[in-house]
């Protein structure tokens, strides 16, 4: 596994990137190919960390995030998380993979099984919109004005469908997409 240990507003020691790749190459036994972490740690205000990390696994995404005002503790959750990620979704990964022929994405037999029983995904309401194209910040007007954390409309200056939604943090993210 490569990791890509990216910071902000923080100058990580040689100590801590060292545990971060240590840690993420533990999670390499489940893939059975080479696949990219990126991990990036954040100081904020008040002395506290914000540890993020994604793995792209060929089409499917992991990802956690954790706060703490320890880095250490940080990767340990995040490192946990994502295996527990791993564990839960290891029957439908592997539903998804044999229909693709792309078992060898993954080391199911690395993958410990999950303890719980497995909860069924199911859609409980389907609403349907029209797309009205609009600018990005008329989108999040209207996402305040609806009261929802998110806001699906047609971009008018990309001319695609886009996503605008409310971050953790109090800012807005978009979503763009492309074919």
């Amino acid at each position: 596994m490569k990791v890509i240990i990216s910071c902000k507003n923080y100058n990580a020691s040689d100590r801590l990137k060292d545990t971060i790749e240590k840690k993420f190459e533990k999670l390499g036994k489940y893939f059975s190919r080479d696949i990219v972490a990126n991990v990036t740690l954040t100081a904020e205000k008040g002395e506290q960390y914000r540890l993020e990390a994604t793995l792209n696994a060929v089409g499917t995404i992991f990802r956690a995030e954790e706060r703490n005002s320890d880095p250490y503790t940080c990767l340990d959750k995040v490192v946990d998380k994502l295996a527990s990620q791993m564990s839960k979704f290891k029957t439908k990964l592997l539903r998804k993979h044999k229909e693709t022929k792309q078992e060898e994405v993954f080391a199911f037999a690395e993958i410990p099984d999950y303890e719980e029983p497995e909860e069924e995904i199911k859609v409980v309401r389907t609403k349907k919109f029209e797309l009205i194209p609009m600018s990005v910040d008329e989108a999040i007007m209207q996402m305040e004005l609806v009261e929802h954390n998110f806001f699906v409309f047609l971009n008018m200056e990309t001319d695609s469908v886009s996503v605008v939604y409310k971050r953790n943090d109090g800012n807005y993210g978009l979503l763009d997409t492309k074919y």
